[in-house]
């Protein structure tokens, strides 16, 4: 059976596209979004406040942050050359794919096509209930952790 996968949408603030899917975001769902793919990556370590949430939305939405809102945005500027690189290995393309990857996830459990189940050792995990509940198996991230952002008041 070919069906067509829905478009994840919880509002208009932000938009992302690959190929033919469109997926739009309202200004929490984003911020949240950027905020777990950052904790994901190892580029922080805790939650974030509204500054340095801001810097980090910029970062994924304009791949740079031109005027920095928090000591987050400033260390960005600060270890860019350590941030940037081929596309596959840039920070802002990794924001960008776990914020896509996060929401076509959710897409597909809405649609059905995939569950959430939980294991004490290995926490949430997606799986395919029309293959037995086979695990999806999700391309590992890499790790920002050597540049990784602390805020003064954790140091």
């Amino acid at each position: 059976m070919d069906t067509r996968r829905g478009n994840y949408d919880s509002g208009e603030d932000f938009v992302l596209e690959y190929g033919e899917l469109r997926f739009t975001f309202n200004e929490r769902d984003f911020r949240e979004r950027c905020e777990q793919a950052a904790l994901k990556l190892g580029f922080v370590h805790g939650r974030l406040d509204d500054g340095e949430l801001e810097d980090l939305v910029n970062l994924a939405v304009n791949g740079e942050i031109q005027d920095p809102a928090s000591a987050l945005g400033e260390h960005v500027n600060d270890c860019w050359p350590e941030l940037v690189g081929p596309s596959d290995r840039s920070l802002v393309h990794w924001l960008r794919r776990l914020v896509f990857r996060s929401a076509w996830l959710d897409q597909r459990v809405k649609e059905g096509e995939l569950e959430v189940r939980f294991h004490p050792e290995d926490g949430f995990t997606y799986v395919q209930p029309e293959r037995g509940g086979e695990p999806v198996e999700l391309a590992p991230e890499p790790s920002w952790g050597r540049v990784a952002y602390r805020p003064r008041w954790a140091a």
